[in-house]
């Protein structure tokens, strides 16, 4: 096999903080190669490297010599006053015959038809499909793509999927999205701790030997620190004059040292925090319309909502799928209350509290520390029967360690930043949980824990995603917008939905059946709550209202400073007690629910 790229010991600092050092692999003809690794660890950076436009420290990095190397950036950058059509072709080999008419075949694929727009008049999500097109049109030797499935649509990540599983060509690529790694890459390098591991082998088989690999080195490890410790009470016992077999087992104590010294990797703890009590009603969209009036360049008016009705149950996760520009956004902004309907409206029940998190993410202060970011919405996060979590040790679960979050915020990737507001949201407890493309620019290792959260979480929520791997893992119900105002309302996961819509008109009725049954959601028959459970529920939701507003006066008062001693102490020692009724009613209230109505 003939080696396109070959690198040896690589290393690269950004200040005084080491991203990786002495790293090694290569690359050869037809190999499809994945990298995996947390963010802020350095991917983008070795990218960025590989395809010249950074420098590193030290090492070698060598490509065979008539190699052609194409590179997608995650944020890729044209002259803002090309048209779309002219910044395709700004790539296209002199060798190409009719490259503009694969530059026009290419475009119309990527859903981008505007070919004379001017590229600075568009979005950032059309400015990567552009540049993922004009990749695609340079034909080279060897691809590099960093994130090359962010705000694409689920038509074409299936449409770049199959042409990169059918391309022969080389390929080195970062996604987060795990179907796609799964099905094009052959070879996993993970960069973790300063280190490049290698794995050949697809991203399943990645997951079983990294775990291998992590209890080998966690127990390596634990039998150096051992070592470690005995050693050191020699080192401290030892005379001043050393002989020569004294000398070697000092060397030998000093790389012990730095063996047992290496970070231990330990799989996150559970994280079960509580969510806000919330009743019978969550919403209801009582025959909803939208439509947003047409343009100079698009004079069709653009029909969102066209009089949709859905009442939302309590704790349904519900995922949102559908093309870009068919509404989605749009509905999510509504129900918050953001967009007006120009008919109908959302009825929100009374006690949910929304907890948003938008595509566009949120301004943090730069100049802030990552923990003071954190502590503007709590210091500590409740985790339910009385525990609770200080904001250091809930963002050191979300992958802050401690001296990270010293860091100040300009300091973080893009990847950081996103991780750092999924932690803004997650932590002000709220019991409806609406997450608009969370997957854009998160890590592998993030979206885990993310997943993990979403499947114990004791609320509702509802997803916005083109990951199809996260929408399996954590909805059992879909929205299907198709454009037109036209939804499918979906009883199942993205990966049951494409095998049902894949089904021919005439299908028997037992095969669709089975496309749209999936063992891991199909409910366990449960009893029906009785006339007086019923009841006692209904007493349940009252009580804590009134208990709930009880607290917030006592709250109110106890700051207010007008309150005589006699009061103070009345209100102080109530406090206590309500906390302890709430508690207790919001547990019998959960097991309750629990039971199918």
């Amino acid at each position: 096999m003939i080696t396109y790229l070959d690198v040896q010991n690589l290393q690269k600092s950004v200040g005084d903080r080491i991203l990786f050092h002495d790293i090694c692999f290569s690359i050869g003809e037809g190999q499809h190669v994945g990298l995996i690794a947390k963010n802020g660890t350095g991917k983008s950076t070795l990218l960025n490297i590989l395809s010249g436009k950074e420098d590193y420290d030290n090492g070698t990095l060598v490509y065979r010599n008539d190699i052609k190397v194409g590179y997608l950036a995650q944020t890729p950058q044209f002259d803002p006053n090309l048209s779309v059509l002219q910044s395709c072709l700004s790539l296209a080999p002199l060798t190409l015959e009719n490259p503009e008419l694969r530059a026009k075949q290419l475009l119309t694929q990527f859903k981008l038809e505007e070919i004379d727009k001017p590229i600075g008049l568009l979005s950032g999500g059309q400015i990567k499909r552009v540049a993922l097109a004009a990749i695609l049109l340079e034909d080279p030797d060897l691809l590099i793509l960093d994130e090359p499935t962010n705000h694409l649509d689920l038509d074409m990540i299936e449409w770049l999927e199959n042409y990169l599983r059918r391309n022969t060509k080389a390929l080195l690529m970062v996604t987060h999205d795990r179907y796609f790694l799964d099905r094009i890459c052959s070879i996993i390098l993970e960069l973790d701790d300063e280190t490049m591991y290698t794995y050949h082998g697809n991203y399943q088989y990645y997951l079983e030997k990294r775990d291998a690999r992590v209890l080998n080195t966690n127990a390596n490890i634990a039998k150096a620190q051992n070592l470690y410790r005995k050693e050191l009470d020699w080192m401290r016992r030892m005379p001043q004059a050393r002989g020569g077999k004294a000398r070697y087992r000092k060397e030998a104590f000093y790389e012990l040292e730095q063996q047992a010294k290496r970070r231990q990797e330990e799989k996150a703890t559970r994280l079960e925090v509580k969510s806000g009590y919330i009743g019978s009603k969550i919403f209801e969209a009582e025959y909803v319309s939208k439509t947003f009036e047409g343009t100079p360049e698009k004079p069709t008016p653009k029909v969102i909502l066209n009089n949709f009705y859905y009442n939302f149950s309590r704790y349904e996760k519900m995922g949102i799928v559908g093309n870009n520009g068919t509404g989605k956004s749009t509905f999510i902004k509504m129900l918050l209350g953001k967009v007006k309907p120009d008919s109908g409206r959302f009825s929100i029940g009374e006690t949910v509290r929304f907890g948003y998190f938008s595509q566009e993410g949120m301004e943090f202060d730069s100049k802030m520390k990552v923990i003071d970011a954190v502590r503007q919405y709590a210091e500590y996060i409740d985790l339910g029967g009385g525990r609770k979590l200080s904001a250091l040790q809930f963002l050191t679960h979300f992958l802050f360690p401690p001296q990270r979050q010293q860091d100040y915020v300009y300091k973080l990737s893009g990847g950081e930043r996103r991780r750092l507001y999924l932690c803004t949201v997650l932590m002000q407890n709220p019991n409806f949980l609406i997450l608009d493309e969370p997957t854009n620019d998160l890590d592998i290792a993030t979206l885990q824990i993310l997943e993990e959260y979403l499947e114990n979480f004791k609320g509702c929520v509802i997803v916005v995603s083109h990951d199809r791997y996260f929408m399996d893992k954590v909805v059992d119900h879909l929205l299907v917008f198709k454009g037109e105002g036209i939804i499918d309302d979906f009883p199942g996961n993205y990966s049951q939905y494409r095998q049902w819509a894949a089904l021919p008109e005439n299908a028997p009725e037992q095969v669709v059946e089975q496309a749209t049954t999936n063992k891991k959601y199909v409910s366990v028959h449960r009893r029906r709550l009785t006339f007086k459970e019923k009841k006692e529920m209904e007493e349940l939701e009252h009580d804590l209202k009134c208990l709930e507003q009880e607290k917030n006066n006592i709250e109110v008062a106890l700051c207010s400073g007008t309150l005589s001693v006699e009061e103070l102490t009345e209100k102080s020692k109530r406090l206590p007690q309500l906390e302890t009724e709430l508690e207790e009613k919001e547990m019998r209230w959960l097991e309750l629910s629990e039971i199918e109505q």
